[in-house]
């Protein structure tokens, strides 16, 4: 069933929010996977906050031509049938949720690219290689380790130092 006008203006201006919104737009290939594993990928995608659309690559052009700061992005890879993740928050979520249902659906699902949210048009290649960094989360929980270790150790020293003076005034005092 063909979508109406006033419909394909309500998916532009959706698209076009979430374009405005998201720090990385990934593109994968879907071609030959089932309705209901794309019902999944959208579920996983949901807990790292991401939105996975599947629409004519028409009117994701539109979208983007609709966008000031990506008016010159390259749409030239936009090409057969297409889904988009889009992430407010992480600009590599997109491409780990992707990676993570692969890996566990062994789903035939393939990146094409991803959109910065400053226009660049990222490669495939690229794109894998997001998907092997460790989350936002990740790498925040890793630099408060990393903070968290020094000050740690003092403490422990300073403990046992403290221990071992009160001992020796203790055993002093006897």
């Amino acid at each position: 069933m063909a979508l109406s006008r006033d419909k394909k203006q309500q998916i532009v201006s959706e698209l076009t929010e979430l374009l405005a919104n998201s720090k990385m737009t990934v593109i994968a290939k879907y071609e030959g996977i089932t309705v209901k594993q794309i019902q999944e990928l959208r579920r996983d995608a949901e807990t790292n906050h991401s939105v996975v659309k599947v629409v004519k690559n028409r009117l994701v052009r539109k979208a983007i031509e609709a966008n000031p700061s990506l008016k010159d992005a390259d749409t030239s890879a936009l090409t057969s049938m297409l889904l988009y993740v889009f992430n407010a928050d992480d600009e590599v979520a997109g491409a780990q949720t992707i990676k993570s249902f692969v890996k566990n659906s062994k789903a035939p699902l393939e990146f094409v690219g991803a959109i910065s949210a400053e226009g660049a048009f990222l490669s495939a290649e690229e794109v894998k290689t997001l998907a092997e960094l460790p989350s936002k989360e990740q790498l925040i929980a890793g630099v408060i380790n990393t903070l968290k270790s020094p000050a740690t150790n003092v403490v422990s020293a300073l403990k046992g130092n403290l221990l071992g003076l009160l001992d020796a005034v203790a055993a002093k005092a006897s």
